[in-house]
């Protein structure tokens, strides 16, 4: 799974080094909370996305059970998803997923769930496995949120070159 980065665009390099010159802190940290106000609604949709993507089972028994964990996959990678946003060197904004803040056995859920298939033993039994299917969710809702992230970003960078004129 990618992360999802604007920066190094020469716009934000040159915004970056005029911040500089300028010296003003409360001129960076503006430009920093806009910045990272245009990307919580791509950071929200992903958590969205990945909370109600449906996962489907193989076609089996039918039999299936309550989870042997209190960990609920989904909810779990979506309080993963983070946001940073640098104005320094290398300037922009960052959306990815801290797999430290995942379980050891869930940092890889979220690429198989992005991949819509992955095999997995039955409540630990080894001698029983299953398959589970999803739909896709990273790319597809980065995607639907590209045009408005760069019209938003395209009008912080304005605003600022224009504070600082």
């Amino acid at each position: 799974m990618r992360d999802v980065r604007i920066t190094g665009t020469g716009q934000l390099l040159n915004l970056s080094r005029d911040l500089r010159r300028a010296g003003g802190s409360r001129l960076q940290r503006n430009f920093a909370r806009r910045i990272r106000r245009a990307a919580e609604p791509l950071r929200d949709g992903l958590q969205t996305a990945v909370r109600t993507v449906p996962i489907r089972s193989q076609g089996g028994s039918g039999r299936s059970g309550p989870s042997p964990t209190t960990r609920p996959l989904r909810a779990t990678i979506a309080e993963a998803i983070r946001i940073s946003v640098r104005v320094s060197a290398n300037p922009g904004a960052r959306i990815w997923i801290d797999r430290g803040a995942l379980p050891p056995d869930m940092r890889a859920m979220p690429n198989k769930i992005d991949e819509a298939r992955w095999r997995h033993p039955v409540f630990g039994n080894r001698k029983r496995w299953a398959t589970q299917y999803a739909a896709p969710w990273w790319d597809v809702t980065i995607r639907r949120h590209t045009a408005r992230m760069a019209a938003e970003v395209e009008r912080v960078l304005d605003d600022v070159q224009r504070d600082l004129s």
